[in-house]
């Protein structure tokens, strides 16, 4: 499993991703601010997949992450896999592959589902597993559910 930098021949199977999972993160493939957010990610070299069989640029993501650097504050923007991949470690190797990127002291943050979203609980539980602490409530997701702030801390 390896971590790839996205190109934009990537966004047909990104966009498929985010088909995926809009469930839980709300619209995307059809909304002009998540493409713009995508394409930035991707022009500034901080758009990461893992493809399916370590495939050919184009072919099916098993998962993506953008991130964003800003330090001393560095952020996952969004991360997500595709059901099928869930629970096999791509999600891991993805947060693994932008940890060396974080220069301490510095802080990676995440917004990710409230206590009150069941669907988004193994994500909750998964950035807890990463050793990311609760910092703060914020604005619900578009669905109506709560989101938290999830901080981890370098020193």
């Amino acid at each position: 499993m390896r971590v790839q930098t996205v190109i934009s021949e990537d966004i047909p199977a990104w966009l498929k991703l985010a088909a995926e999972v809009e469930f839980l993160f709300g619209p995307m493939v059809d909304e002009r601010g998540f493409h713009a957010a995508l394409t930035k990610n991707i022009s500034r070299g901080s758009a990461f997949c893992v493809r399916v069989d370590d495939g050919s640029v184009g072919s099916e993501l098993m998962g993506g992450l953008l991130f964003s650097c800003r330090p001393p504050i560095y952020r996952i923007g969004w991360l997500a896999v595709a059901k099928t991949w869930r629970r096999k470690g791509v999600a891991t190797v993805l947060i693994d592959h932008v940890l060396p990127q974080i220069v301490p002291p510095a802080n990676l943050m995440v917004t990710t589902f409230g206590t009150d979203n069941d669907a988004g609980a193994p994500a909750r539980y998964f950035y807890e597993q990463m050793d990311f602490d609760f910092l703060e409530d914020t604005d619900p997701g578009p669905e109506g559910g709560s989101r938290v702030i999830l901080r981890r801390a370098f020193v």
